[in-house]
């Protein structure tokens, strides 16, 4: 898996914000890649109308939303992000991109993510045939592609994520709709929630995900479920991302991944490089002390992930 990386994801001008430049370049030097104009797949996902509207807002240099900022290079910006995505789910390879995607909507933009890369990227693969896992560990639901897949039976769609925290969905009884129902699983974890509860989760759905049998496996990379993230309240260590790598590697014969969220710049690059190791199978290069959770916590997340399985159980062999 190798990073798909290019300056233009530095465009993005968003000044002092937690989804800056400085995330990117909190990764040191990287590699550049030349990436696909993505522009000719928008339509997979968004409405001709939010397109334009994106573009104007571009120009004009407005918010899209309350936290979605865009300046007058984000909409080309936006768009290699989305042909990254694209070259990356081709390559088994990982954009490291922004902005970010998983929040976005068909109509409108939402939490810093303007088009939503993995929902187009993985339309495109539905198109040709394939059958996709969406495994997002980014903390925060994606619910753009959550409510996107919400009704298919093609697209498997696993969130790890805190709950409740932005954008306060994905409880357990949201598990799809129509031919979707028990395609959608989210295991929402409690403030507080450590290592032990986070891996005892991922294990105990896995099984699900494996039964789906899906010819690709797309990643919605998100790092801000470390302890050291502003934005959230897990206690993840780094170790955690490398075991997620190392999970996805030995369990699935094609995966790749775009960048979401992780908004740590110490952290960040660590807990990307000890993913990126992971589906290698080579040396964790970044460690820390495992963590533990309360026993309050541990008593909340074994309420949910029973009730979980029982809204699963007649869908897939747990």
């Amino acid at each position: 898996m190798k990073l798909i990386y290019n300056r233009i994801f530095l465009e993005h001008d968003v000044g002092i914000h937690p989804e800056s430049k400085r995330r990117l370049q909190s990764c040191g030097k990287l590699k550049e890649t030349k990436i696909e104009n993505g522009e000719k797949y928008l339509e997979l996902v968004h409405s001709k109308k939010y397109i334009d509207r994106v573009k104007k807002a571009c120009r004009l240099e407005n918010y899209l939303d309350s936290n979605t900022i865009v300046s007058k290079k984000t909409y080309k910006t936006a768009v290699s992000a989305v042909g990254a995505t694209v070259q990356a789910s081709k390559s088994n390879d990982f954009a490291l991109v922004r902005p970010p995607g998983h929040h976005a909507f068909p109509d409108h933009s939402s939490g810093f993510c303007i088009f939503n890369n993995i929902s187009i990227a993985v339309q495109k693969l539905v198109d040709e045939g394939k059958k996709v896992l969406i495994f997002d560990f980014d903390s925060h639901l994606g619910d753009g592609t959550s409510k996107y897949f919400y009704e298919s039976n093609k697209v498997l769609y696993w969130s790890l994520h805190q709950f409740p925290a932005f954008p306060y969905r994905g409880d357990v009884d949201e598990i799809g709709e129509g031919n979707g129902k028990g395609f959608t699983v989210n295991v929402p974890l409690s403030p507080g929630s450590g290592d032990d509860i986070y891996l005892e989760a991922v294990k105990r759905l896995l099984p699900v995900a494996r039964q789906f049998k899906p010819d690709l496996v797309a990643v919605s990379a998100g790092f801000d479920g470390h302890q050291s993230d502003p934005l959230l309240e897990l206690r993840l260590s780094m170790n955690i991302f490398y075991e997620l790598g190392k999970i996805l590697s030995k369990n699935f014969e094609n995966v790749f991944a775009t960048l979401e969220g992780g908004y740590n710049l110490e952290f960040f690059p660590k807990c990307l490089f000890n993913f990126v190791d992971g589906i290698h199978g080579t040396r964790q290069r970044f460690k820390e002390e495992k963590t533990d959770s309360r026993i309050i916590t541990i008593e909340n997340f074994e309420s949910r992930i029973y009730s979980l399985e029982k809204n699963l159980e007649r869908f897939w062999k747990l």
